[in-house]
C-alpha cells in the first residue's frame, strides 16, 4: 500500500502512548479518518456510514498500538489499520472508498498474516479480537458495486510492501526514520487537525 508519512504521524504515534493525551488524540484520529473517508464515499450514502466509520476507526486505533508493541514500524502499523479498513469497505461493497483495488485484498492480508491471525483478523472479520463488545454500528451495504468495482481512490501495484511518500514527494519502502524531536501538539486533537491518513 502507498501511504503518506510526515511529522504529524510520528506525533500521533507518540501521543497515543502518552498518558493524559492518548484519549484526546484517539478521538482526534477517529474523527479525522471518518471525515476523510466520508469525503471519498458516495454522497448519497455518506451520512448513513458515519457512526459505522467512527466505530471502525476507534477499534483500529487499538490495532495500531498493538502493532507498535509487536515491533512494527509506524508506517507498517498504520498500514495494518488501513488494510483493516479496506477489508471493511470491501465487505460492504464501498469500493469507491477503497485505497487498494479489490484484487489486491488477499495479497495485503498475506503480508501481515501472522499478526492478523494472532488477533483473529480475517478479510471477512476485519476487526477480529479488536471488535468492541457488542460490535460497531451497522451501515447499509452496496454489494452490487463489487460486480464491477470502481476504485477512484485506490493505488494498485503496491501490495508487496509498505510504500511511504514523504512531504518532499520521495517514496521510500518501509517509511522514514522517526524524528528526534517530536512535538505532541502536532498530533490530531492536540494541535493541528491537518493530517493526511
Amino acid at each position: 500500500m502507498k501511504i503518506n508519512q510526515n511529522v504529524r504521524h510520528f506525533a500521533a504515534k507518540q501521543a497515543l502512548t502518552t498518558p493524559g493525551v492518548a484519549s484526546v488524540v484517539n478521538y482526534g484520529l477517529v474523527k479525522l479518518h471518518t471525515r476523510v473517508f466520508l469525503g471519498k464515499a458516495d454522497p448519497a450514502h455518506a451520512a448513513e456510514r458515519e457512526d459505522h466509520l467512527d466505530g471502525l476507526f476507534e477499534a483500529t486505533t487499538d490495532t495500531y498500538t498493538a502493532a507498535l508493541k509487536a515491533g512494527f514500524t509506524e508506517a507498517e502499523a498504520r498500514e495494518i489499520t488501513h488494510i483493516q479498513g479496506n477489508f471493511d469497505f470491501y465487505n460492504h461493497g464501498w469500493t469507491e472508498m477503497m485505497e487498494i483495488p479489490a484484487d489486491e485484498i488477499e495479497a495485503h492480508y498475506d503480508r501481515y498474516r501472522d499478526f492478523f491471525s494472532h488477533y483473529d483478523i480475517t478479510i471477512a472479520d476485519p476487526l477480529g479480537s479488536f471488535a468492541p463488545r457488542g460490535g460497531i454500528p451497522e451501515a447499509p451495504s452496496t454489494p452490487e458495486k463489487l460486480d464491477e468495482p470502481e476504485h477512484p481512490h485506490a493505488k494498485g501495484g503496491f501490495a508487496d510492501d509498505v510504500y511511504v511518500e514523504g512531504p518532499d514527494g520521495e517514496v521510500l519502502i518501509g517509511g522514514h526514520d522517526e524524528p528526534q524531536d517530536v512535538d505532541l501538539t502536532d498530533a490530531p486533537g492536540v494541535g493541528s487537525e491537518d493530517v493526511e491518513n
